[in-house]
C-alpha cells in the first residue's frame, strides 16, 4: 500500500526540475531586459532637447538661477554617476522627487498606474473571452460564412489606429446614443460599478484593436490541434466530441495564445497614450508623457522602467501557466 505512495513522491521532484530550470532561464532574461531596458530608457531621456534649470524656473530665470538649480539638482554630474545614482535608488524602492513638481514621484505615478490597472483589468477581461470564443469559433466553422466574417472583422479592427477606432466609438455610444460616458474619468467618489461603466468606452477601443491579434492565432492553434493525431486517435478511442475539445484541442491550442494575450498586457499598462489623451483619463502613459514634454528626467525614467517591471511581471506569469499546461516542459523536453 505504501509503494504507490513513494513512487508518487519520488516523481514531483523529476517534474518540477525541469520547470524549475525553465521559469530559472526566463528570470534571468527578464532580468537582463530589464537592464538593458534601464540604460536605453536612461541614455534617451539625455538626448531630449532643452534644460532641466530651464524648464523648471522659465525663460526669465538668469542662466546663473539655471545653472545653480542644475548642480542642485545633480544633473551637471557625469552620465555615468547620474544613472549609477538613478537604478541605484530605484532598486532600494526610492524613486526619488520629480524635477518638475518638487513631489516624490511614486506619489505621482503611484495613481496613474492604479488608473492604468483599472482600464488594463477591464480591457482584459473583454478581450480574453471574447477573442478566444471568436477563434475558437473561426477554427471549428472553418471556410463557412461565420469563419469569413470573424477573420475579416478581426484583421480589419486590427488595422484600423487605436484613435479612429476610439473617436468612432465616443460619436456612435457616447454622443449619439448616450449609452455610456465619453470620458473615463468617474466622479469622485463613485462606487466600482459607476467606474467600470466609464472605463467601457475605452476598453471597447482597446478590445476592438487587439482582438483580431489574439481571434488569428486562437483560430490557427485550434484547427492544427483539431488535425493533430492526438486528436485522431482521442476519437478512434470513442471519446465523446466534448471531452476531446476539452481535454485534448483546447488544453494544448491555447498555449500559443497564453503567450500573444501576455504581449499585449504590457500595451495595455503603458502603451494607452492615445487612448488615455481621448478619453481624459490619468493613466501612467499620460504622466510619461508630459513627463517627457517637460524633460522630468527622473519621472520619465521611473514611470517606463515601472512600465517595463509590469510587462516583465506578466510574461513571467504567463511562462508559469506555460509550463503547468505544457507536458514538454513539466518532463524536460523543452529547455
Amino acid at each position: 500500500m505504501h509503494a504507490p505512495a513513494a513512487t508518487l513522491s519520488s516523481s514531483r521532484p523529476e517534474e518540477s526540475d525541469p520547470i524549475a530550470r525553465f521559469l530559472l532561464k526566463r528570470l534571468g532574461l527578464a532580468l537582463a531586459t530589464l537592464f538593458l531596458l534601464s540604460v536605453i530608457v536612461f541614455a534617451a531621456a539625455q538626448l531630449l532637447p532643452g534644460d532641466v534649470g530651464r524648464n523648471v524656473l522659465g525663460p526669465f530665470a538668469s542662466q546663473q538661477q539655471v545653472d545653480r538649480l542644475n548642480h542642485e539638482l545633480g544633473v551637471d554630474r557625469p552620465i555615468v554617476v547620474q544613472y549609477g545614482d538613478w537604478i541605484s535608488r530605484f532598486v532600494r524602492g526610492d524613486l526619488g522627487d520629480s524635477l518638475q513638481y518638487k513631489e516624490p514621484v511614486w506619489g505621482l505615478l503611484g495613481p496613474a498606474l492604479g488608473n492604468s490597472l483599472k482600464l488594463a483589468a477591464v480591457a482584459f477581461v473583454l478581450l480574453v473571452p471574447l477573442s478566444i470564443l471568436g477563434g475558437v469559433v473561426a477554427a471549428l466553422r472553418r471556410g463557412r460564412l461565420v469563419d469569413r466574417m470573424i477573420t475579416i472583422t478581426g484583421l480589419s479592427l486590427t488595422s484600423i489606429p487605436e484613435f479612429v477606432t476610439a473617436i468612432v466609438l465616443i460619436l456612435m455610444i457616447g454622443i449619439w446614443l448616450k449609452w455610456l460616458p465619453v470620458t473615463a474619468t468617474a466622479p469622485e467618489g463613485a462606487n466600482i460599478v459607476t467606474q467600470v461603466k466609464y472605463l467601457l468606452l475605452p476598453s471597447l477601443a482597446l478590445v476592438a484593436v487587439l482582438f483580431g491579434y489574439v481571434a488569428r492565432i486562437t483560430r490557427a492553434s485550434v484547427i492544427e490541434a483539431v488535425d493533430a493525431d492526438y486528436t485522431r486517435t482521442a476519437y478512434l478511442k470513442g471519446l465523446d466530441g466534448r471531452h476531446v475539445m476539452t481535454r485534448h484541442v483546447l488544453r494544448n491550442s491555447l498555449l500559443p495564445t497564453i503567450a500573444v494575450v501576455a504581449t499585449q498586457v504590457g500595451y495595455l499598462i503603458g502603451g494607452l497614450l492615445v487612448i488615455e489623451k481621448l478619453f481624459n483619463y490619468n493613466g501612467i502613459g499620460q504622466r510619461i508623457y508630459v513627463a517627457a514634454q517637460n524633460k522630468d528626467f527622473v519621472m520619465l525614467q521611473d514611470g517606463v522602467l515601472i512600465v517595463g517591471i509590469v510587462y516583465l511581471v506578466a510574461t513571467l506569469l504567463a511562462d508559469i501557466l506555460y509550463s503547468l499546461l505544457n507536458p514538454r516542459i513539466r518532463f524536460g523536453g523543452v529547455e
